[in-house]
């Protein structure tokens, strides 16, 4: 299979990850944990392909094991946490949309915090956890994308990985319709019940409506495409834990030119890290030129304005007192 060049992917992993910090800090500011769990997951997945595929760019070289449990934990746990981040915006916009979201006490913002940090958090940490039982090796290196897990194709990892993201992404979809319904029901006490969401105006919510259902729409179909490719290259039977694990210790080096001959293996690699881009870029487009995201960039310019001595007013530079 004929890859695009791995630096275009470097400098577009790059560009996804500023992407997703930049706006993370006013979020953080509103406790929008959904969409602050959707940009950490997103920008932390970049950051690693990015990494990756420098250190790795030509060769497959096992030069930081550390570095590589890491990254592989990090890879099997985006599977599940971008799809739960989402979950957690729909599980918001649904609590808005049916008016369970308004006037909540401080208590009841705290406990909803709490529960959507253990969906954002928890489940991919659990995954991460549940995939060792399927994992034939610690990792193996790939030429030009770096380490990469391996999950033992047998009927076992259907549920304990391959499954997760339609799951989830079902539970979401859920959320999402009844979301839909209730707005379309109560369409005259629209702005009243958005008034409600703590601090979410029209054009916010809707935003977030149309990302959670564009990440919906890519994550369930996709998901389903891959569980049954690994169904058509054949599920081996569950023989012993001993089994799986009987090569765990080994780590295996690939040149690009073996992975991506391998269609399915080589589609299902590339689209990953892709599909890490894609979101960053997304969700840049819906929030990176929003009229708050503006009001923060020229809050960033007047403080730089202010700390080298420029007057933004007048244009004329004032050299900083050091007195």
């Amino acid at each position: 299979m004929q890859s695009p060049p791995n630096e275009l992917y470097t400098a577009f992993s790059f560009i996804g990850f500023v992407m997703c910090a930049i706006p993370i800090y006013w979020h953080l500011e509103a406790r929008n944990i959904g969409t602050c769990l959707f940009m950490a997951w997103t920008g932390l997945g970049c950051l690693i392909q990015c990494i990756n595929s420098i250190v790795w760019n030509k060769n497959m070289i096992n030069r930081a094991p550390v570095y590589c449990d890491i990254a592989i934990h990090i890879q099997i746990g985006l599977s599940s946490a971008i799809p739960a981040s989402s979950l957690c915006i729909n599980r918001r916009l649904y609590k808005i949309a049916t008016h369970q979201g308004g006037m909540a006490t401080r208590e009841e913002k705290r406990r909803g915090m709490i529960v959507d940090l253990l969906i954002g958090l928890g489940i991919p940490i659990l995954q991460m956890v549940v995939q060792y039982v399927v994992s034939g090796r610690r990792y193996q290196i790939l030429e030009d994308f770096g380490p990469y897990h391996r999950t033992v194709l047998n009927i076992p990892s259907l549920f304990l990985f391959s499954a997760w993201p339609v799951v989830i992404g079902s539970v979401s979809l859920v959320y999402c319709v009844q979301s839909i319904y209730h707005l379309y029901k109560r369409q005259g006490q629209l702005s009243e019940m958005i008034s409600f969401g703590c601090g979410l105006n029209r054009s916010f919510y809707f935003r977030l409506m149309i990302l959670a259902g564009v990440e919906i729409l890519g994550t369930v179909p996709l998901a389903s495409f891959f569980i049954a490719i690994d169904i058509k290259q054949g599920l081996k039977p569950w023989v012993s834990w001993a089994d799986v694990h009987s090569h765990y210790s080994v780590i295996r080096q690939f040149p690009s030119i073996v992975w991506k001959h391998n269609l399915y293996s080589a589609l299902g690699i590339e689209m990953f890290r892709w599909s890490l881009v894609l979101c960053a870029f997304i969700f840049f487009a819906f929030f990176g030129f929003a009229e708050e995201a503006r009001h923060n960039y020229r809050r960033v310019y007047r403080w730089l304005s202010n700390l080298f001595g420029y007057s933004t007013s007048s244009g004329i530079f004032i050299a900083p007192s050091h007195a």
